[in-house]
This record gives C-alpha cells, structure tokens and sequence, in this order.
C-alpha cells in the first residue's frame, strides 16, 4: 500500500511538473490554438501523428489541457478519416492509462471499504455502467477524463469500458477533424453545417434517454 501511494504522488508530481512546464514554455498556449498547433504538427512530417496521439493522451491524463484543439488540428493537418484515426487512438490510450491507474490505485481500497458489496449492485451492474460511460462519451460537457478516471473504481471490467469508450468517441472525433478540416477551407457553408452536426451528437443521447422514460411510464 506505501509502494501505491509514493507511486501515486511520483505520477502526480509528474503530471504537476509536465502542465508547469508545457506553461511556463509556451507550449501550452499552442496547444490551445489549433491552427498554431496546425503549423507545428505539419512541420514535425511524419512525426505528427504521433505528436497528435502523445498530445490527446496528455490532454486525458491532465484535465486542464483541452482536447477539441487537438482534434481540430489533426483533422486540418491529415483530414477527416486519418485525423479521426489518430484522435480515436490518443483518446482510446489516454482513457486506458487513466482507468488503469485508477483501478490500480483505488480498486484495492474500493474492495477493502465495500467488500462483497462492490460487485452486488453498490457501483451499478457491469452493463448498466457500460451504458454510463457509452452515454457520457456522447455528451461533450461531460469531463471525459473524470470518467475515465472514475470508471476505475468501479467494478466495470477492463474490456467493456474500452468498448464503450471507442465507440462513444467515434462520433465528436470525427466531427471535431471534420470541422477542423473545413476551417481550413474557410467555407462559411460546410462550417455551419459541421457546428450543427456536433450540437446534434449532444442532442441525440438526451432524446433517447426521453424517448425511453416515456415508453416507459405506465399509461393513466
């Protein structure tokens, strides 16, 4: 348990010393500017896409770094279905890292305080908590990496919450390289129409959830 929690506070002073540094270089400035970082992943080559994976996984581990820039500069630099590809795999291996480490840190703890009770109902069943985290993948003003991070104390196996995580992010993926990509065209036309898109990815899981509620409720 000590080995846990030195390890524990290195990963967090390195997470703290890597945000410190990304701001007090500047870098972290670019990062939030997509067409800035447009330019630099472009200039790196064949290094880009992994610049764009590193950074998609970075923005996961560390909440204060926003993912729609990165994601609308990979969609600028390499268009819509190579820079889906590569936000799909940065965000897919950030929200692992960050479910991995949770359940490795506090899934111990988690068993020790509930017991028997963890995986009877406590945290949910394993696919009620599939759906949970399926549905927030769809709801941009949800914190991805929250989730991530909460969804390793809970009794969710490794293999669903993968699932889940994948095909939740397939669409604002693509819709955030789809509108990075149009951004540089600059047609007022096809932005308008990706900006509506990716309200609509919002609006979907609220309209099932309601559509449901009300199948479900008993007629007078």
């Amino acid at each position: 348990m000590r080995f846990k929690l030195l390890a524990a506070a290195a990963l967090l002073a390195l997470l703290g010393g890597t945000y410190w540094l990304l701001h007090d270089t500047g870098a972290l400035a670019t990062i939030m500017d997509g067409a800035a970082l447009h330019d630099q992943v472009r200039q790196l080559g064949a290094w880009g896409p992994l610049l764009v994976i590193g950074l998609m996984v970075l923005a996961i581990m560390l909440s204060p770094i926003p993912s729609a820039p990165i994601a609308m500069a990979a969609g600028a630099a390499y268009g819509h279905v190579w820079g889906t590809l590569y936000v799909l795999l940065g965000a897919e291996i950030g929200a692992l890292f960050a479910f991995g480490l949770a359940r490795w840190l506090g899934g111990e703890t988690m068993r020790r305080w509930f017991g028997d009770r963890l995986s009877v109902g406590l945290l949910g069943s394993q696919n009620a908590l599939m759906g949970i985290v399926l549905i927030s993948r769809l709801l941009p003003f949800i914190s991805f990496d929250i989730v991530s991070y909460a969804a390793g104390l809970t009794v969710l196996s490794f293999w669903r919450f993968a699932l889940a995580t994948l095909f939740g992010i397939v669409p604002a993926s693509f819709l955030l390289a789809h509108f990075g990509g149009e951004m540089i065209t600059g047609e007022s036309d096809r932005i308008m129409i990706s900006v509506l898109a990716l309200g609509a990815i919002t609006l979907i899981p609220l309209a099932v959830k309601l559509v449901r509620d009300r199948l479900r409720r008993p007629r007078s």
